[in-house]
């Protein structure tokens, strides 16, 4: 880049936006070809692609056989959503030129854009054919296989890009990721000593948060306190790290910790379930069952589709209890046409506590049809069903704790009493 130019770029840094522009643009007409491809690289940066496309588009025509001209010219139409033309233009690149390499990584990710997966692998393994050590390409088919899914192949290429000598080019340190592809099958041991190695040389917020849901997985709290506690320092606003953080905490059973954690995680994002619910576990744990039965209602309110929120705010009502609340709450429900068979468990229970022995009945019928076969539900079930004068249901129901639970003495001698009296 020329000094003047240099001048511009300095011109914009400091505010000069407008009076920058029209420089540029008075200069870009008198500058030497090579001064205008830096002006086109220039105004892509800036946002103004269509300009920079322009100027490349002349320079092309000059050079026509410059095979980096005709990849930023595609990177231009990239930008400017023109894939098709995009495609025509990497096509042409040669394969012996300079450009190569980058037209290969760029084609790639224009077929996995478009949902082309094998397109896209067969354009990047033709590329390592002819440049078998060369790290981007290596680096390329690792993060491509992770995208995928496929972390062995990742595993592989990644491996095969930190033997090799000039990394400092690569987006993110090749040992974090072959740590995330490790923690993704879970090698956790694997993953944690690739993250160690990795986060010596690049302690990004994301790669940190990585290691500390690593440790979690191993049981290693204390290193994942100090990660997660890294993490919130970098990017106070990085809310997930509350909940993991909080969670560490309680695993090590320090209690007002993680209760300081999740109300800070709070104040930072006032309509975080996961907070909330955490939040709510850890009161409920601790005895403060009001308390925790708030949080767990605030989560409801945001959102009635969480399930495991709706299931343990039942199961509290079920154990103070409070049947007028749990039937609040599964007809809460039925407004936002959330179902699902446990519903209609605790709904048949408050129902027979409230003496509405047909709607019990009815609830269990579904519940019964569509939860899987449980011991207690049956128990729970059948004296309903006696209720009713539904004898040979509630028989049916002690016949399959038995089959369920053979030790059940008392079912079977329940049962035999039963069939004598008929």
């Amino acid at each position: 880049m020329n000094e003047k130019v240099a001048r511009i770029v300095k011109m914009i840094e400091d505010g000069q936006h407008e009076k920058g522009l029209q420089d540029l643009a008075a200069y870009v007409k008198e500058a030497d070809d090579e001064t205008r491809r830096d002006i086109a690289e220039l105004y892509f940066q800036l946002g103004l692609v269509d300009k920079a496309l322009e100027i490349t588009e002349e320079l092309m025509f000059s050079y026509p056989d410059n095979g980096e001209l005709f990849a930023f010219a595609s990177e231009c139409y990239i930008e400017l959503g023109k894939e098709q033309e995009a495609l025509d233009m990497l096509n042409e690149i040669k394969k012996d030129g300079p450009a190569f390499l980058q037209a290969q990584l760029l084609l790639a990710d224009l077929y996995e854009s478009q949902g082309l997966e094998e397109v896209a692998e067969q354009k990047l393994l033709e590329a390592i054919k002819q440049l078998p050590n060369e790290v981007v390409l290596l680096y390329g088919l690792g993060e491509f296989y992770l995208n995928r899914g496929d972390f062995k192949q990742a595993i592989s290429y990644y491996k095969r890009v930190i033997h090799q000598d000039d990394l400092s080019d690569l987006p993110v340190d090749p040992r974090i990721r072959l740590a995330e592809a490790f923690s993704a099958t879970g090698q956790f041991e694997e993953a944690l000593d690739y993250y160690k190695k990795g986060l010596q040389e690049e302690r990004t917020t994301e790669a940190m948060y990585g290691y500390g849901v690593t440790a979690m997985q191993l049981e290693d709290y204390e290193t994942a306190i100090d990660a997660f506690t890294v993490v919130l320092k970098q990017d106070p606003d990085f809310t997930t790290a509350y909940a993991n953080l909080g969670k560490a905490y309680m695993a090590i059973k320090k209690w007002e910790d993680a209760q300081e954690t999740f109300e800070e995680g709070l104040r930072r994002d006032e309509y975080n379930e996961s907070l909330y619910l955490e939040l709510a576990r850890l009161l409920l744990s601790q005895g403060h069952g009001e308390d925790g039965q708030v949080f767990l209602e605030k989560v409801i309110a945001l959102n009635p589709s969480n399930l495991s929120a709706v299931t343990e705010a039942l199961r509290y009502y079920d154990d103070v209890e409070d049947y007028d609340a749990m039937l609040d709450l599964v007809r809460f429900l039925d407004d936002y046409n959330e179902f699902d068979p446990l519903f209609e468990r605790y709904r048949a229970k408050a129902l027979y506590e409230a003496d509405d022995i047909t709607g019990a009945i009815q609830a269990y019928d579904i519940a019964i049809a569509e939860l899987a076969e449980e011991v207690t539900l049956y128990e729970e079930a059948y004296p309903v069903y006696f209720a009713n004068g539904q004898r040979e249901k509630a028989l049916e129901l002690l016949r399959k704790i038995v089959v369920l639970d053979p030790e059940r003495e008392d079912i079977a001698m329940r049962i035999e009493d039963l069939e004598q009296e008929s």
